[in-house]
């Protein structure tokens, strides 16, 4: 998100003195490059590990900077949101047992803020977007408390001018509107770095652009967004939409969206990427360093272009080029944002594998990318494997499109395997990963699919809430074995039992498929919809979705016998504004489940809507609680 220490605009004078600041950093990046003054020669690989906290109910649990008190600052660090955390992974020669030693460095960390967290009563699970989330925990409470955070806050509302508009169609549909920058701490992530030379920066950039399509085909692990089914990876249509600054009626100029895969190929180096993006974007922040990073050079010293890398860090490309140094040498790296977090480490190092195998195979075979594959067509493949995952259509250098799956094991994999061959990477743990995905894909089953089957095997009246809860804790309770993901079995129908843990909060286990009328609506409508879908409380709502009333089965019953000898035609001309209740007792998604519970046995009320902002959301009802009630029952008798 940029460094820790930046300042948000204040003056136009700042302003102009950053924009020099950055103006010459990217000077100092050409004269760098020109004068050969880059490290060369030198491949190397590291990765940030990304991780959701839960709490025992399968609830996002805001603790991350308690557990960040007790681990080494070195190697982890806070991420947007206080229910994640991110581990920094220490950099690997790209040769010999590099895999291998990625994937006991992610089992090592893990291990670590596990051993913390459990401290606490929570748990980690590797997830692109953790099925538990709620509007509810998307608000700045849960921000984790840096000042760059609520910096990119402050600048993303400022150019925005208007709340975030989330529009996103798979099976289910998604159209949410939220008011700060707390959707994107939905995404979780699993951020590959691949160190490159300087000269060669284009055509490396240009074939991880190229290999981005069917490795995320493969990896795909975020089907749900706020208990909706929508694309295989909806990490990426939510991160590009929630950090959208565009306005909504800028007619036909074109502006580009600060989250994009890129609008061509480089071709000459990666200033070509810097330059673009300075071009088209607005700083966010106006931090000027310390350093002339022109008077550095003059003196043989390496600048920290801490200008140029701040902006870096609020324009993301899915393929980002990054400059940095490592053991006091400048270098260049392509950092790979596509992939998510999880399943398990064993699943997350397979895709890495696949990625660099891919790159440096199609490195060794084809002499320039670009001429063989439109840039177009590499941008609709990245599009399709989002969405579909192996399920896709994917462009490839032969000209046709071809099914993912058929695509990955007769010609991707052959491909990355000559790739890791070349790097120097051991036979052994060339079988491992690549193996792995070759299971994956030929079982059919990511991440993503894994969910989706525990979704369609679960009762219709169970995909809520503790249905959520109880999934997240199947995903967490299966990481911890590191089998990959194409051999679990899907949540089994028999798994799925309400627990008390799963229901903490009405959000949790509240109805949201509600049916409604509105108090101009003929009270004949209450009287149909109460026998078609054998309901006893229909809650009245205005254009806006905002709760004016509610009725119920007993308002109607005394409709009826106020009635008496009236015509059955003066019966249905009775607006339902005559018979409905004005005055509605509520809750919100957060109030406790025992809360709502005391409300409607104090009240001696059936039912209690949910509003959220004014909003109607939901509704609980004293059924919900004896089906939460029934199983912890039964198990209570049978014991």
């Amino acid at each position: 998100m940029g460094l820790s220490d930046a300042h948000e605009a204040g003056t136009d004078e700042q302003r102009r003195n950053y924009l020099r600041a950055l103006l010459r950093d990217v000077e100092a990046l050409e004269i760098m490059l020109n004068e050969g003054r880059l490290e060369s020669g030198v491949r190397r690989i590291g990765a940030e590990q990304e991780a959701a906290i839960i709490d025992p109910s399968g609830a996002p649990s805001p603790i991350a900077e308690k557990l960040l008190a007790r681990l080494p600052e070195s190697n982890f660090t806070t991420e947007l949101g206080r229910f994640n955390i991110e581990m920094n992974l220490d950099p690997l020669p790209f040769d010999g047992h590099a895999l291998r030693d990625l994937e006991h460095q992610i089992h090592a960390n893990l291990a670590q803020v596990r051993a913390v967290a459990k401290e606490h009563g929570s748990l980690l699970v590797l997830t692109g977007i953790l099925p538990t989330l709620t509007k509810g925990d998307l608000v700045l409470e849960n921000l984790s408390d840096r000042p760059r955070y609520h910096q990119m806050n402050t600048a993303l509302t400022r150019l925005r001018g208007r709340p975030i508009e989330l529009n996103i169609a798979g099976i289910d549909e998604l159209v949410v509107q939220h008011d700060n920058i707390m959707l994107e701490a939905c995404n979780t992530s699993f951020q590959v770095h691949f160190q490159v030379d300087p000269e060669q920066f284009p055509n490396w950039y240009n074939l991880a652009q190229v290999a981005t399509a069917p490795v995320l085909a493969a990896s795909v692990n975020s089907p749900l967004l706020l208990g909706r089914r929508l694309w295989r990876e909806t990490r990426i249509a939510l991160f590009q939409q929630s950090i959208d600054t565009r306005m909504s009626d800028e007619g036909t100029r074109r502006f580009p969206p600060r989250v994009s895969f890129g609008t061509d190929w480089v071709r000459e180096s990666v200033l070509e990427i810097f330059q673009e993006d300075i071009a088209r974007f607005k700083p966010l922040f106006y931090d000027v360093p310390d350093e002339d990073p022109l008077e550095l050079l003059r003196n043989g010293d390496v600048p920290k272009l801490n200008a140029l890398r701040l902006f870096n860090g609020t324009v993301y490309r899915w393929n980002r080029a990054c400059y940095g140094i490592s053991d006091g040498k400048p270098h260049l790296r392509i950092e790979n944002r596509v992939l998510p977090a999880g399943p398990t480490p064993i699943d997350e190092v397979a895709n890495t594998a696949l990625w660099l195998g891919l790159m440096r195979g199609l490195h060794d075979s084809v002499e320039d990318i670009t001429s063989v594959i439109s840039f177009d067509n590499v941008l609709q493949s990245f599009d399709s494997a989002a969405r579909h995952g192996l399920d896709a259509q994917l462009h490839w250098l032969d000209g046709h499109s071809h099914p993912a799956g058929e695509l990955i094991t007769s010609t991707i994999i052959p491909i990355a395997r000559e790739g890791l061959l070349a790097s120097g990477i051991e036979v052994a743990d060339i079988d491992r990963y690549l193996g792995v995905i070759e299971d994956r894909v030929r079982s059919g089953q990511t991440g993503a699919s894994w969910v989706l089957k525990s979704m369609s095997d679960a009762p219709a009246e169970g995909k809520r809430g503790p249905f959520m809860a109880r999934l997240t804790a199947g995903m967490a309770e299966r990481q911890m074995h590191n089998a990959p993901v194409h051999t679990w079995k899907p949540l089994d129908p028999a798994e799925f039992q309400v627990d008390s843990r799963h229901v903490r909060t009405v959000g949790q286990f509240m109805a949201t498929e509600i049916f409604t009328v509105h108090e101009n609506d003929v009270v004949d409508l209450v009287t149909n919809l109460m026998d078609w879908k054998h309901l006893r409380h229909i809650p009245v709502e205005d254009d806006d979705h905002a709760l004016v009333g509610l009725v119920t089965h007993r308002d109607l019953l005394h409709h009826l016998r106020r009635l008496g000898g009236r015509s059955e035609d003066e019966d249905r001309s009775v607006p339902v504004s005559d018979i409905m209740k004005r005055e509605v007792m509520t809750v919100t998604p957060e109030t406790p489940s025992r809360e709502a519970l005391r409300i409607m046995r104090e009240h001696r009320i059936g039912s209690l809507p949910v509003v959220d902002k004014g909003k109607l959301v939901g509704i609980i009802t004293d059924y919900d609680f004896m089906k939460i009630a029934d199983p912890i029952l039964d198990r209570f008798l049978a014991d």
